[in-house]
């Protein structure tokens, strides 16, 4: 039963990321990645992180996508238009490359991950809250405020950007 719920959940994720990178509507991608990020959050409650999968929810499907949306719709981002078909290929050789070094690393991974070593039965220690908040507020503390600096500096500039001046001073 839980591996039909991964095999569910895993699938669900790969095909909703897979909308998120080619759909041309800004608000349909954003609109598949709030599945995607629901899905990975299934994805961690299986693995026993209920607390990463909550903040997985909260933050960046509750928080961060719903500011997506807003500068989608503050900035009024249309569909985009076909472009010609000369100036898209070196983007197709480039996603040819991209995806190839993809395929390269998560093949070395799995080769070097399941060539006869078993793995380690997840433990209480590795999915532990206090070790994620001692990381995150000792360790990483200033990585998480620039962050957050970053995001706020990014909903201005979108603001702005949008801005429609007065036709008096246009």
């Amino acid at each position: 039963m839980q591996l039909a719920v991964f095999l569910l959940f895993a699938l669900l994720a790969l095909a909703s990321a897979l909308v998120v990178v080619s759909h041309r509507n800004a608000v349909y991608s954003t609109m598949s990645l709030v599945v995607t990020l629901l899905s990975l959050a299934a994805l961690f409650v299986l693995l026993g992180a209920p607390f990463v999968a909550t903040l997985q929810v909260l933050i960046y499907t509750g928080a961060i996508l719903v500011l997506f949306l807003f500068v989608i719709m503050l900035l009024n981002v249309g569909r985009e238009e076909p472009e010609a078909k000369n100036g898209r290929r070196g983007q197709l050789w480039g996603a040819v490359v991209g995806g190839g070094v993809f395929a390269g690393t998560v093949g070395t991974t799995l080769w070097k991950t399941y060539r006869g070593a078993a793995a380690e039965p997840l433990t209480e220690e590795a999915v532990a809250l206090k070790p994620l908040a001692m990381a995150l507020f000792d360790r990483y503390l200033l990585a998480f405020e620039l962050v957050g600096l970053l995001l706020l500096v990014a909903v201005v500039a979108a603001t702005a950007l949008a801005r429609k001046l007065p036709r008096e001073e246009a």
